[in-house]
């Protein structure tokens, strides 16, 4: 028989017309390509073959001919093929059967509007969410939710693989639970606050577009590092020892490079050091980086001896301040 036009459909051969009808509009909303734009091809391949199983089972002179001879039998009478049984008596009065299929966006358009069977496309009556007619033209508000990251992802980037489960409605409206795992490509130099937008991947009710789910970007405290724009800040503490006789500062930076730095100056409170190019990626030039600003804080003693201050007074008494 060629193709089984009642197992497309999921039907019995007995089928009456409103199951024939209930089976279509259930697998037509399925695999409508609008509705599937990551597997357009197979959708556009299924959601014909569905549209022409329809077209041949709900008029009674094609399924007829279909019972009868096959699809090859419906396809000969078509090209009027010589060798092809004789049509049933009712179609050969007017010359023969000639089997022609109707524009599957056609069969879809009487179903749930838009320009009702003249030729246009079932975008006019239908709508990404799967809704039909006008009924989608409220859409749910958006949904957020933060995107905890460390400052080392943020520094290098990273693919975060996030699952979510969402309530939508079936071919009859019901509502079901997907699961689904969503990819985000965390950028180096994304900043708090940056959002990430997946349309309509929020829940869905009927006659309502499902709300866009979108994640907001914050920043995991890290131990070392203090994030400022671009730059990152170190806070260093110096005892008054080294603050007037020098230290090397050693620093693991947040892609795991080894820095060390000498401090030869003499340290006074609130000094900084800048270090250009090692601070976080600029993420609209990703060749480019912000600064590493080295604070000082110079702990003082909470007391001192008698003899250390006259140790004091003799090696710093003849230095000007």
């Amino acid at each position: 028989m060629g193709v089984d036009y009642y197992n497309i459909l999921k039907v019995n051969r007995k089928a009456a017309d409103d199951d024939l009808k209930r089976a279509y509009k259930r697998l037509a909303m399925k695999w409508h390509p609008d509705k599937n734009p990551l597997n357009k091809k197979e959708a556009e391949a299924k959601f014909k073959q569905i549209s022409e199983a329809y077209d041949v089972l709900s008029d009674p002179q094609k399924r007829q001919i279909y019972d009868l001879y096959g699809e090859e039998g419906l396809k000969s009478f078509e090209f009027g093929g010589g060798d092809a049984p004789p049509p049933p008596p009712q179609t050969a009065a007017n010359g023969g059967f000639r089997f022609n299929p109707r524009d599957a966006e056609d069969i879809f358009n009487e179903f749930f509007g838009g320009s009702g069977g003249g030729g246009g496309s079932a975008k006019n009556g239908f709508h990404k969410n799967g809704e039909m007619g006008n009924q989608g033209t409220k859409k749910a508000a958006a949904i957020e939710s933060k995107l905890l990251c460390s400052l080392e992802e943020l520094y290098k980037g990273t693919r975060r693989k996030m699952r979510i489960s969402r309530s939508v409605p079936d071919g009859f409206g019901k509502p079901k639970t997907v699961d689904e795992i969503l990819k985000i490509d965390i950028k180096p130099g994304w900043k708090k606050g940056t959002k990430i937008t997946f349309p309509e991947k929020g829940n869905q009710e009927p006659g309502v577009v499902a709300a866009d789910l979108i994640f907001v970007v914050d920043e995991k405290p890290h131990s070392v590092f203090k994030r400022d724009g671009n730059d990152l800040i170190v806070n260093q503490k110096l005892s008054l020892l080294e603050a007037l006789t020098g230290k090397t500062v050693d620093l693991t930076t947040l892609d795991g490079r080894y820095l060390s730095i000498p401090v030869t100056d003499i340290i006074k409170p609130g000094h900084e050091i800048v270090i250009p190019n090692e601070g976080m990626p600029i993420s609209k030039e990703p060749h480019k980086k912000g600064k590493l600003r080295i604070k000082f804080d110079v702990t003082f003693p909470s007391r001192l001896t008698a003899e250390q201050k006259s140790d004091l007074k003799r090696v710093l008494g003849g230095v000007d301040a």
